[in-house]
């Protein structure tokens, strides 16, 4: 072989190393697209990719039904609100009247203790009352059973009689309500119940 021949060979043989060590080299290096990072979770031992979606809005229209379900709501929420004050306040003048009647024997004191409370009841209660609906009527008439335990026809029959009671009875009657309506916190009255504990917890209203 000549020697021009054996050059060619050498000079190609280092060629061929120096790009068999730049492959190498380039394979070695690391690069951005090398790991791909993604969220996983740990699901009964196993890793799982997880991923997270945009949000999607979903619309969907009520339909009559509904409509009157939420109507219904609103309004007896309204009607809560606006009556649990006085039905509280009352309450407690109701509760305090009858925890000092039950000392009272005499029917003289027991009439004058009635009516010194009767006055404060009126005074505090008369111009606001006459301001409410036939509805919220008979939601204040459903909170203060709640509030003291008997029904309006029971307390008017207490403090003033049983005639008084009967008329009065008369009176809600023609209006669509009764005095002698219970409340029932766990059937028919759940909803109002939810709402008055509303109440309870945004004013701070306490036991």
């Amino acid at each position: 072989m000549s020697r021009t021949a054996t050059y060619k060979i050498i000079l190609l043989l280092i060629v061929a190393a120096f790009f068999s060590a730049d492959n190498n080299q380039a394979y070695a290096q690391s690069s951005i697209n090398d790991t791909i990072v993604s969220a996983a979770v740990i699901y009964n031992g196993d890793t799982i990719e997880a991923k997270t979606f945009q949000d999607l809005l979903i619309r969907s229209w009520y339909d009559e039904a509904h409509m009157k379900a939420i109507a219904k709501w609103t309004r007896l929420r309204n009607a809560v609100y606006v009556t649990y004050p006085y039905a509280r306040r009352a309450g407690k003048i109701m509760n305090e009247l009858n925890a000092r009647l039950v000392n009272i024997s005499d029917k003289g004191e027991r009439k004058k203790c009635i009516r010194s409370r009767e006055k404060e009841l009126k005074k505090e209660f008369t111009d606001p009352l006459t301001n409410l609906s036939v509805y919220q009527g008979k939601v204040l008439m459903k909170l203060i059973n709640r509030e003291t335990g008997n029904n309006c026809y029971e307390i008017i029959k207490e403090y003033k009689g049983a005639f008084d009671a009967r008329f009065y009875q008369t009176i809600a009657f023609f209006f669509g309500s009764s005095l002698k309506q219970a409340y029932d916190r766990s059937g028919d009255d759940a909803d109002m119940e939810k709402i008055v504990q509303e109440v309870e917890r945004m004013y701070g209203f306490r036991g």
